[in-house]
């Protein structure tokens, strides 16, 4: 017993010294640089930064920006998340039906998105957006309606990103998705349809529960990659009009590599820790107590 330990040691060894490298020590020394001031005159002398305890904490309790960054954050979570779960599981449901032709090829094209670099991504929606010559507004101009400035009205800006966001990175869990409707047995389609179920009847009996351990995981992650929200903002509208699109993670950007202010920064990522682990920790009580 003890030689089987000795060699199961051994051959996690590898990877729990690069967890502890890339990880561990990265995530305590954010944590310890939240309660400093460092900035950037820090940077050039270490000694300078002072020990401020929960101080940057209190600050961003106080800090108006930060409270916006959040609100706008609980909005891409609440409506890109569930928006982004459904558009996948659409996708997979149409991707798995039997009359469907070239499924690879369909999954490849529904795929791009996610793989494609987000720059090149950000030259087409801009396009798409554009307030005189874009796309959506030209055919927005066939049943009569004004153009829209989307990206730059605080109205529309977070609706067009929530847009680009779901568009961008629906393919993953579309994929997942279809991994798990191909593991649902056919035969309780067959028993259903033999006692008389509906197409919308097998949907709910037999598809959703077979999909549950797959809605768990599609759910929280998506909601942990809203939470963490930054390029799609950054690259299109760089927090938007009146900062109406500024993310927790756009806001410790701005903090850290703008302002400076490095033990702010690090203060944003401490509470972006905490939302990650409360959703690892939801989704491991979900999983316990599903049937």
């Amino acid at each position: 017993m003890r030689r089987r330990t000795r060699a199961a040691w051994l051959f996690l060894a590898p990877a729990i010294l690069l967890i502890a490298v890339f990880f561990v020590i990265p995530v305590g020394a954010g944590l310890l640089l939240s309660l400093t001031d460092f900035d950037i005159y820090a940077i050039g002398s270490p000694g300078v930064a002072r020990f401020v305890g929960l101080d940057n904490y209190l600050r961003l309790m106080r800090d108006g920006t930060f409270w916006t960054a959040v609100t706008n954050t609980q909005k891409f979570v609440l409506i890109g998340g569930p928006l982004s779960v459904a558009v996948s599981l659409g996708a997979a449901l149409l991707l798995n039906a039997k009359l469907v032709r070239m499924r690879g090829f369909f999954r490849t094209v529904y795929f791009a998105p996610v793989v494609t670099t987000l720059v090149s991504v950000a030259i087409v929606w801009r396009y798409l957006y554009h307030p005189k010559y874009g796309l959506l507004n030209f055919l927005l101009g066939f049943v009569g309606i004004e153009p829209i400035d989307w990206l730059g009205d605080p109205n529309w800006a977070m609706p067009a990103i929530i847009l680009l966001a779901v568009w961008k990175n629906f393919g993953y869990n579309m994929l997942i998705f279809v991994a798990g409707l191909q593991t649902i047995p056919e035969n309780q389609y067959e028993a259903a349809a033999i006692d008389g179920a509906g197409t919308g009847q097998r949907f709910l009996h037999v598809t959703v529960p077979g999909l549950a351990p797959t809605f768990l995981f599609v759910s929280v992650t998506t909601m942990i990659g809203f939470f963490q929200l930054f390029a799609e903002p950054y690259v299109m509208t760089q927090g938007g009009p009146l900062g109406a699109t500024r993310s927790l993670v756009l806001f410790m950007y701005e903090e850290g590599f703008r302002w400076w202010r490095m033990g702010m920064a690090a203060a944003v990522a401490g509470v972006l820790l905490v939302i990650t682990l409360a959703g690892a920790l939801i989704q491991m009580k979900l999983q316990k107590v599903r049937p």
